[in-house]
Formats: structure tokens, sequence, C-alpha cells
């Protein structure tokens, strides 16, 4: 193989290898360089602003779940059994009231007449 031939080889897989790799850098949204060592940026389409704009909504529902859940972790670490142990006391005070209200003991047949 004579020099020229070696040369254009050379030359040819080395422009092959540039446009693999800017064609990679298009497809997956990179900038692309160009032929100076300089980088160009993908036009900004309709969608990918509409994707952005979404994924900038998405990260905002996500911090705002990050600090529900930071406040759930204090509610079932700090006071988790005291919690429980309220709702048992609220649920056993409604059961109290409730027998109370209807009048606690044996329930009276009206039709009956029985007196208690």
């Amino acid at each position: 193989m004579d020099k020229e031939t070696m040369i254009i080889v050379i030359v040819g897989v080395m422009t092959l290898g540039w446009l693999i790799n800017n064609w990679i850098r298009a497809k997956h949204g990179y900038p692309l360089e160009d032929e100076w060592g300089g980088k160009t940026e993908p036009a900004a389409t309709g969608e990918t602003k509409a994707l952005r704009e979404e994924n900038r909504a998405l990260h905002e529902k996500l911090d705002g779940m990050q600090d529900r859940m930071i406040v759930l972790e204090k509610i079932v670490t700090d006071r988790g059994y005291g919690v429980a142990e309220e709702i048992e006391r609220l649920r056993d005070q409604r059961k109290i009231d409730a027998n109370t209200a209807e009048g606690a003991g044996v329930p009276l047949d009206m039709r009956r007449k029985e007196r208690g």
C-alpha cells in the first residue's frame, strides 16, 4: 500500500468516526461538535419545551412529596405509639358516649309496656 492510499484510508476512518460520534450525540440530545471543536446546541422544539416544563412540574411535585414524607416520618418516629393510643382512646370514648346516649343497660320493649 502506498502513502497516498494510506492517508486516504486514515482520513476516511477519522471522518467516519466523527460522523458516528455526532450521530450518537444527536440521537441522545447532546450538543454536536463542529469541525473546529466547537459545540452546536440542538434547536429546542415545541415538544422539547413541553417536556422540559413537564419535567420541571414533576420535580416540584416530587419536592413537595419529599417534604410530606419528612413530616410523616417525624410523626411516626416521634409520636407513633402515642398517636395509636390516642386513636384507641377516642374510639373507646365514642363507645362510652354512644352507650350513654342510648341509655346503658337492657333496652325496654315499649310495645309490651315493660318498665325499667
